[in-house]
Order: structure tokens, then sequence, then C-alpha cells
């Protein structure tokens, strides 16, 4: 079982950037799918962005496509979530999460957090208008 940590998250304002971090620990992490999923005040939990296991696939939210990238650092067990251009609509607990999805799974099989059986404790991203 791998654990996760999230960290990066604060008070900005919209229009400027944060990249979020989520540190692994334990079992190789190499050998798991990333996702990031965000969850606003009185919302249900949504998808962000997620990456196959050694980053030959990503995948994006309509919402946060072209301001959003995630990417992975296998040698330091970290996913990232680099979130340019934010809108107060972006404000949220944003979580990462593990899932044993091979490279060849479906889009809508990334996309879903049922796919994923770990998550990290979530850090709080505010865009003030």
């Amino acid at each position: 079982q791998v654990q996760l940590v999230e960290s990066g998250g604060g008070l900005v304002q919209a229009g400027t950037s944060l990249r979020l971090s989520c540190a692994a620990s334990g079992r190789t992490f190499s050998g798991y799918a990333m996702g990031w999923f965000r969850q606003a005040p009185g919302k249900e939990r949504e998808f962000v962005a997620a990456i196959s296991r050694v980053g030959s696939r990503t995948y994006y939210a309509d919402s946060v496509k072209g301001r959003f990238t995630i990417s992975r650092d296998n040698a330091k067990n970290t996913v990232y979530l680099q979130m340019n251009s934010l809108k107060p609509e972006d404000t949220a607990v944003y979580y990462c999460a593990a899932s044993a999805l091979s490279t060849s799974s479906s889009s809508s099989r990334y996309s879903s957090m049922h796919e994923y059986s770990t998550w990290g404790q979530g850090t709080q991203v505010t865009a003030s208008s």
C-alpha cells in the first residue's frame, strides 16, 4: 500500500498560479497511476487530472484543460499539478489518489474516483477574485 501526502495549496489571486505536489511512500510508486480530484464546499468530489504509471498518458477534465498540467517524477516518488490562470471556481480541497490502472485503461476509468484505492488528506486551494 502506498501513502500519499499533498502539499502546495494556499490562497492566491485569480489569474495566478500554484503547483501542488503529492509525495508517495511505501510500495513502488511507478506501479501506480495517479490522479488529482477536487471537492468544493457543498459539491461532490470531481476529477481534475490523471497520469499513467510512467507518464506516457495524461487526462484532464474539460474545465481545466489548457490551464492545468499533471506530471510525475518516479525517481522522487512525486506527482505534480501545475495550475495556471486560476479562477475562483477552482477553489476546492485538492486530493491526490493512487490506482492500479494500467496504461491501456480507458480515459473514463482514469477519471472515475472509484478506480482509486488510496487517497491523500487533501490540500486547500483558494483563488480569490
